[in-house]
């Protein structure tokens, strides 16, 4: 190994140590509450050193919500790219996405469960790996929509809905760990089943389900 490859190895080993300690601070003491020379604080360096890795705190959670979404859309890519039947997809999506946010509960407080300004993550939105993230749930829906499965709803419309159904077990599971829960795999399931008979063409479309505009 070179002494520049080491280099590189130590900023990225220190980049990611700074990644860590700010996830565990922004979950433990909230977002608003804590500054970039806590976070220094933590890790034994000094503020000046975060701020050659992150503009400020903002790009700091941009870049843990990147991270976040970047092992999700890994997962989401093979299973959208497997030769099985679009609701298959669409439930084994939504399953990652739970499975990801119990495996990994920090990851997922910080990225979809600790408040910070929507504005903060607005602006690199389009571009970011959490539009991906959603543009492969929302590709599975549309499968599922032209294979007749599912009614014709506005794709955009029924993603953010069954998002919202796995957003919910998921936060539930994890902000609550000492309730009395049923066996947890079943529940699972049948989340992910409930939510997808709602949109099938083989029940009654659900109240205030409009049809997507031609």
């Amino acid at each position: 190994m070179t002494s520049r490859d080491r280099r590189e190895r130590e900023k990225e080993a220190l980049r990611q140590e700074i990644l860590d300690a700010a996830r565990d601070l922004f979950v433990q003491e909230g977002y608003e509450n804590v500054s970039m020379r806590r976070i220094a604080e933590k890790i034994d360096y000094s503020p000046t050193t975060i701020y050659l890795y992150f503009e400020d705190k903002a790009d700091l959670l941009f870049h843990l919500c990147e991270e976040t979404f970047t092992k999700l859309v890994a997962k989401g890519e093979k299973i959208l790219a497997e030769k099985t039947d679009p609701l298959t997809k669409v439930k084994r999506i939504g399953r990652n996405y739970i499975e990801f946010g119990l495996k990994h509960p920090n990851h997922y407080k910080v990225t979809f469960m600790v408040q910070h300004s929507h504005d903060e993550m607005k602006e690199r939105y389009d571009h970011s790996m959490g539009h991906r993230a959603f543009e492969l749930l929302r590709s599975s829906v549309e499968e599922c929509i032209k294979a007749g499965i599912f009614h014709k709803v506005d794709p955009g419309v029924a993603s953010q809905s069954l998002w919202a159904a796995v957003h919910g077990i998921t936060s539930l599971l994890i902000a609550k760990p000492l309730f009395p829960w049923v066996e947890k795999q079943k529940t699972i399931a049948l989340v992910l089943d409930s939510m997808c008979a709602g949109l099938s063409k083989d029940r009654k479309k659900p109240d205030g389900v409009q049809p997507a505009r031609a």
